[in-house]
């Protein structure tokens, strides 16, 4: 009556099983990329991590009141035991989702940092491709003033 159901066992499984494969997802090497569409990849990557983690929340939540319902019935040692093991699991978790939240605000951030630069670069292409025009056009005869006068104020 003190251990635990079967459940729980199942449950400590597939949320360690998931637990070990966000943690590898999450430790893949962050790089600089600036092809965006690699960078939406990897954010909506992170973003179904992130469905998946709120729905394995509900493992988590049995595996808590168990224990919590196991630590009345069971003797210290073992209340203890299985209480420390789900602190470990929630300690995992909580770093992972705090990592897996940091990692989509980063990628999100730089993401916008990239389109603002590739805006700013196309503007700036597009001037030099029409200060480029300007500079090969035929200069004025010397004793136009008119027109020498309208090439300054290009200039």
């Amino acid at each position: 009556d003190s251990l635990p159901p079967a459940h729980y066992k199942e449950t400590m499984s597939t949320v360690l099983v998931w637990i070990q494969q966000s943690e590898a997802k999450l430790s893949v090497p962050q790089v600089k990329v600036t092809d965006y569409e690699i960078m939406e990849h990897r954010l909506r990557e992170l973003k179904a991590l992130q469905s998946s983690l709120q729905e394995q929340q509900k493992g988590l939540n049995y595996l808590s009141s168990t224990v919590d319902d196991m630590s009345r019935k069971a003797p210290a040692e073992v209340s203890q035991r299985y209480r420390s093991e789900v602190e470990v699991v929630l300690g995992r978790w909580k770093k992972s989702a705090a990592q897996l939240v940091e990692q989509c605000q980063k990628l999100e951030e730089l993401m916008s940092k990239l389109q603002r630069f590739q805006s700013d670069t196309k503007t700036l292409q597009k001037w030099m491709a029409e200060v480029d025009v300007f500079l090969k056009e035929e200069w004025p005869a010397l004793g136009d003033s008119e027109a020498l006068e309208k090439q300054l104020e290009q200039c």
